[in-house]
């Protein structure tokens, strides 16, 4: 019997690997770095057979089938060899979803994914739902559905991830919004990357639930050339109100669907800025479609806590407040963070440029930013645009440093804002590391002012 190969052996492969072996398959994991301790452990517990440090190409082009890792280009010459050789090749999500009966919540956009996932599973569970949390966050999909312990699972689907997905269903589908982002995996073309976040729709029927934000041009363009849709709509607005959907209007939030309404002012919701009362309304409406009360509604939002690294304010020193907002890897972010602060800023930005257009926060940063550093080692893209455009530009390679440069350009009642709208890794290990590193230097800092 022909062997399952997962390539990868992070949280998403072995999770697959440990699937695949409950279900009688045989299977082999290949990873061409490391694994960590952990999951080697695990692996060798669970007695299922790996390499790591290089592929054998003549075991995996004898698979039944592949799981890869979203992280793996479907560029790469092995794939590509497999493909040739008629194996299939698919995602994690697209595996574990065969041997679960559970309805899921997948959730997709360029910015604010983790946000509205979070949210959504937190208002779930908080009304007594067994609710899974997974995707692109916490445990893996095919370690969920192997414990068996969930009703519904809410899922953070990253375009990656929808590439490898074929035969999978959504039952409530939430698009965000698409904005340019990975565009090195497609080819550089938006046009593909718009194509895979609408991946989400795929097998979706009348009795399903798809939620999007219509004014997000490329999903309106996008939506105008695919009408009718199959499965039931509810749109999310700025704009106007719908009889069945959300809107932010006059500073109220209402969300309608299921036959049930709920309604609450912006100023009481537990996220700030408009992109938060984006990523609420859509939420809300999975709970409304899922059969939650407004009051269960209410109580949730009431106890929802963000995670790191999202707009988090992680101190204030001398009445400065300073906000890490280290997820913030693409323009888009930064717009939306820029939009929920209303003081001057000392904005800080930086690291590996994606092919970033700066032009769509000039007139934000012109009018709120007094003071912008660049946190990097190539800083000369930043500079070059922002250069005449703050007052003052400063640059720096070390986190503490640039923490210490804020506290000597702002006032008390400014804000500094890490919102770096790049990746991590020239100077990081990820966003994560990036936002902690930004977290300690203010406390270094407030302590040292004592």
């Amino acid at each position: 019997m022909k062997e399952i190969i997962v390539l990868g052996g992070g949280e998403s492969g072995v999770g697959a690997a440990l699937l695949a072996q409950a279900k009688g398959l045989p299977v082999f994991l290949s990873d061409a770095g490391s694994l960590s301790a952990t999951y080697r452990e695990e692996l060798q517990a669970a007695g299922i057979a790996f390499e790591e440090g290089g592929h054998t190409a003549t075991r995996i082009l004898e698979a039944a089938e592949i799981v890869k890792s979203p992280g793996i280009p479907d560029t790469v010459p092995l794939l590509q060899q497999a493909r040739q050789r008629g194996i299939g090749v698919i995602g994690e999500i697209e595996f574990a979803g065969r041997y679960t009966q559970a309805p899921c919540i997948c959730i997709t956009g360029s910015n604010g994914k983790t946000t509205t996932t979070l949210l959504t599973h937190h208002l779930l569970a908080s009304a007594g739902l067994k609710a899974g949390l997974a995707g692109n966050i916490g445990q893996s999909f095919a370690r969920q559905v192997l414990a068996g312990r969930h009703e519904v699972y809410v899922l953070e689907i990253s375009s990656f991830m929808l590439d490898t997905m074929y035969a999978f269903r959504a039952h409530i589908a939430v698009l965000l919004n698409i904005t340019p982002d990975h565009l090195d995996r497609y080819a550089y073309d938006f046009g593909n990357y718009v194509a895979s976040k609408f991946r989400i729709l795929q097998n979706m029927g009348p009795a399903d639930v798809f939620i999007t934000w219509p004014e997000s041009p490329a999903i309106g363009q996008e939506l105008a050339r695919r009408e009718p849709l199959l499965p039931e709509f509810l749109a999310i607005s700025l704009q106007k109100a719908y009889p069945e959907g959300a809107c932010l209007l006059n500073g109220m939030l209402q969300a309608a669907a299921n036959g049930r309404h709920f309604s609450l002012p912006q100023s009481q919701l537990p996220l700030a800025g408009t992109h938060n009362a984006l990523n609420t309304m859509a939420a809300l409406l999975v709970g409304l479609s899922m059969g939650l009360s407004p009051e269960e509604l209410h109580a949730g939002l009431q106890s929802f806590r963000n995670a790191p690294h999202r707009l988090e304010e992680v101190g204030r020193i001398n009445g400065i407040r300073f906000i890490n907002d280290s997820k913030a890897t693409n323009v888009d972010s930064v717009y939306y963070a820029l939009g929920s602060f209303t003081e001057p800023l000392v904005l800080i930005m930086g690291g590996v440029d994606k092919g970033n257009d700066y032009s769509q926060i000039d007139e934000q940063v012109r009018r709120q930013v007094r003071v912008l550093i660049c946190l990097g080692k190539d800083n000369e893209k930043l500079k070059k645009h922002f250069s005449g455009r703050v007052p003052v530009l400063l640059e720096t390679q070390d986190v503490r440093q640039a923490v210490q440069l804020a506290l000597a350009h702002a006032r008390p009642g400014q804000a500094v804002l890490l919102s770096p709208a790049c990746a991590s890794f020239d100077l990081f290990k990820n966003y994560e590391d990036r936002g902690n590193q930004f977290r300690d230097a203010v406390e270094q800092e407030r302590k040292g002012m004592k």
